[in-house]
């Protein structure tokens, strides 16, 4: 079973599959501050200096040693208190959007250029390579010199 196992993890795609996955978790790292520090700021903004990040409904009461604010998201939540964070949900929705428009690029680049290079491929193997002038010239003597024997 451990050779098994170690033919497994040996194979290509195992190895790809775990680059890909830290790699992943590199960029989701970018987006997230891409999305918090930079998009939400403009977007709250333009929306009239909202920040979606601290949107919720509380859905149960507060304990009664807490002393924060009421309106602390973070605070409220590491309280304990139940909470509906469809902001927090905002937030994350626009990091998908992101990610997943950075990734349709990506594979959209890669299909072009796959293409391409499979046009390009495929015109090669089409068109007959010229002959060489000195292999033409040895043909003609060549036949030439059948023609002189016969």
């Amino acid at each position: 079973m451990l050779k098994e196992f170690r033919a497994f993890i040996a194979r290509g795609n195992v190895l790809d599959l775990a680059v890909a996955v830290i790699i992943g978790a590199a960029f989701s790292k970018i987006v997230t501050s891409l999305t918090d520090d930079v998009l939400m700021p403009v977007i709250g903004k333009i929306f009239g200096g909202l920040d979606f990040s601290s949107y919720f409904l509380r859905m149960g009461p507060i304990p009664a040693t807490y002393t924060g604010s009421l309106t602390d998201y973070a605070a409220l939540k590491k309280a304990g208190v139940p909470l509906l964070g469809y902001g927090a949900f905002v937030t994350q929705a626009v990091n998908f959007v992101i990610v997943a428009f950075i990734i349709f690029l990506l594979v959209r680049t890669v299909n072009r250029a796959t293409t391409l290079f499979e046009k390009e491929k495929a015109i090669a193997a089409a068109e007959p390579k010229a002959e060489p002038a000195d292999v033409a010239l040895l043909r003609e003597i060549r036949d030439e010199l059948r023609a002189r024997r016969s």
